[in-house]
C-alpha cells in the first residue's frame, strides 16, 4: 500500500510540475509576443496616414443594463464623446427595478415613440421605446421585460439599424478613439466578422471627454491586483491567438460583431451565463460548417475602461459566473476538440482553454493538496519544492509586471513611483495568494449553478469619474 501511495504521489507531483512549467512557458511566449505587438502598434499609429480617419463603418453601440443607475449616465456620456462619425447608441433596460431608465430619459431628454421592433433573433418583448435626436448621434432606450443579459443583447440587435454592432457593459466607458481603432481590422479585411478590444480597470482613473487625464493604481488592494491580472490576461493569449485566428473569447464588455452573421448563427444564447464566449465559439462553428472565409480579430489598442470588484465576495461571484459560462460554452461546443475541421481552434485554442482555464482550478488545488500530503508523509524534498515554487512565483510575477508596464507605456500613461512600488509588491501576492483563492472559487463554481441561470449577477458599483 505504501508503495502505491509513493508511486501515486510521485506521478501526481511530476504531472503538477510539468503542468506549471507548461503554463509558465506559454505565458512567457504570449507576453513576449503581446508586448512586441503593442510596441509595433504604437509605431504604426505614430506614422499612420491621417486619411484613414475618412473611412468609417456604421456601428450600433448596444448597452445592456439592469439596475445600473449609478454608472449608466457616465457610460452614455463616454459614448457621446467618441471621436467617430457614424454610429448610434442603443440602451436596453432589462427590467431594472432601480432608476436606470428614469436617469437615461431625464438626463438625455428622451421622448417615447411608437416604434415596432422586428424579431430577427429571439428576445422578450419591449415595454416602451424612447428616442432623442438632441445629441451628435441618435440615442435610443428600449425598456423590456427582464430576461437576462443575453436576451437584452438580442433586443439591442433587433433594434439596431447598422450592419455592425458593438457591445459595451453599462459600468464601462470607452476611450475617445476606441471605436475608430476597433473597426480598423474590418476595414483592413472584409472577412473580419468580429473584433475584441482591450478591457482595463478604471478604478482610480479620472477620465475627461474619453481621455484618461489621471491614472493611478486603485487604493483598494484587491482592485490593484486585478489591474495586473487584466493586463496579463489581455496581453497574453489574445494577441498570440490572434496570429492564427484562434481567439474564442471576446469580452462582453467590449466587442464588435457583424450583425448579419450573428443573426444567421442565432444570436446570443439565453441559456448560458457566458453568452460572450458562447457567441464567439458559435461563430467559429458556423463559419467552418458553412465553409465561409472569416477572421475573428483582437485590437489591443482599442481600450474600454471598466469597474472591477473591490470586495472579495463580489469578485468571487463574478469569477464563479465566468467559470460557469466557460464550462457551458465548452460543453455545448465540445465537438470542436480534436476535430481537424476546426484546425488550430481545436488543437490549440480549445485545448488551452480546456486544460489551463476550465480544468486549471482542479489541477492546481489537487497539486497543492498532494504536495501537502507528500510533506505530511515525508515523501518530498522540501528545499527543492520551496525553490521551485519560489522561482515559479517570481517568474510569473515578473511576466505580470512586464505586461502591466508594456500596457502603461504604449498608451503614454504616467505611472507614479508609489504605483510602481505597489505593482511590484502586489504582483507577487496576486500570483501566490489570489490565484489560489480564485482557483478554489472556480473549482466549486459548478455546484448548484443551474439554480441561477439567466441571473445578471450583481456586484457593488461606484460612480465612474467621467467629466
Amino acid at each position: 500500500m505504501r508503495d502505491f501511495i509513493i508511486g501515486f504521489l510521485f506521478c501526481a507531483e511530476a504531472f503538477f510540475v510539468l503542468y506549471m512549467i507548461g503554463y509558465a512557458s506559454f505565458l512567457f511566449l504570449s507576453v513576449t509576443v503581446g508586448s512586441s505587438e503593442l510596441y509595433a502598434a504604437r509605431r504604426r499609429n505614430a506614422f499612420k496616414n491621417e486619411l484613414e480617419n475618412d473611412y468609417y463603418l456604421p456601428v450600433s453601440v448596444i448597452v445592456p443594463a439592469h439596475n445600473e443607475g449609478v454608472t449608466i449616465e457616465a457610460t452614455i456620456r463616454s459614448l457621446l464623446a467618441l471621436d467617430y462619425r457614424l454610429y448610434e447608441i442603443i440602451v436596453v433596460d432589462d427590467g431594472s427595478t432601480d432608476d436606470t431608465a428614469e436617469i437615461v430619459r431625464e438626463r438625455f431628454n428622451m421622448f417615447r415613440v411608437n416604434r415596432p421592433i422586428q424579431r430577427r433573433v429571439p428576445c422578450k418583448h419591449e415595454r416602451a421605446v424612447y428616442e432623442t435626436r438632441e445629441w451628435k448621434v441618435p440615442v435610443t432606450l428600449v425598456c423590456k421585460e427582464n430576461g437576462g443579459k443575453a436576451d437584452a443583447l438580442n433586443m439591442g440587435i433587433n433594434a439596431s439599424n447598422y450592419p455592425y454592432f458593438l457591445c459595451i457593459d453599462a459600468d464601462s466607458v470607452l476611450q475617445y478613439d476606441s471605436l475608430d481603432k476597433i473597426v480598423r481590422p474590418v476595414l483592413e479585411d472584409a472577412n473580419t466578422i468580429a473584433v475584441g478590444g482591450a478591457v482595463r480597470p478604471c478604478n482610480g482613473a479620472t477620465i475627461e471627454n474619453g481621455r484618461v487625464t489621471r491614472y493611478r493604481m486603485p487604493k483598494n488592494l484587491l482592485a490593484s491586483m486585478q489591474v495586473l491580472e487584466y493586463d496579463r490576461s489581455f496581453l497574453a493569449s489574445r494577441i498570440l491567438f490572434d496570429k492564427f485566428n484562434g481567439n474564442i473569447i471576446i469580452s462582453g464588455a467590449f466587442g464588435l460583431f457583424r450583425k448579419d452573421l450573428v443573426v444567421a448563427a442565432g444570436g446570443y444564447d439565453t441559456d448560458t451565463m457566458g453568452e460572450d464566449m458562447e457567441l464567439v465559439v458559435k461563430l467559429h462553428v458556423f463559419c467552418r460548417e458553412t465553409s465561409r472565409p472569416y477572421r475573428i480579430r483582437y485590437a489591443p489598442d482599442a481600450v474600454c475602461w471598466t469597474q472591477v470588484p473591490e470586495k472579495l465576495r463580489d469578485l468571487c461571484k463574478q469569477r464563479r459566473r465566468w467559470h460557469i459560462g466557460l464550462f457551458q460554452s465548452m460543453m455545448k461546443h465540445r465537438r470542436i476538440l480534436a476535430n481537424v475541421k476546426y484546425g488550430a481552434v481545436s488543437f490549440i485554442s480549445y485545448f488551452y482553454f480546456l486544460l489551463y482555464e476550465l480544468f486549471s482550478p482542479y489541477i492546481e488545488i489537487f497539486g497543492l493538496l498532494t504536495t501537502l500530503l507528500a510533506f505530511a508523509v515525508d515523501l518530498i524534498n522540501v528545499p527543492f519544492m520551496l525553490l521551485f515554487f519560489g522561482i515559479y512565483v517570481a517568474y510569473t510575477a515578473i511576466l505580470s509586471l512586464t505586461a502591466f508596464l508594456a500596457r502603461v507605456h504604449t498608451v503614454d500613461l504616467k505611472l507614479y513611483p508609489s504605483d510602481m512600488f505597489k505593482a511590484v509588491g502586489l504582483c507577487v501576492i496576486e500570483v501566490s495568494c489570489l490565484r489560489f483563492i480564485m482557483a478554489w472559487v472556480r473549482m466549486t463554481a459548478l455546484i448548484g449553478y443551474r439554480k441561477k441561470r439567466g441571473n445578471w449577477g450583481r456586484i457593488e458599483r461606484k460612480k465612474i469619474e467621467f467629466k
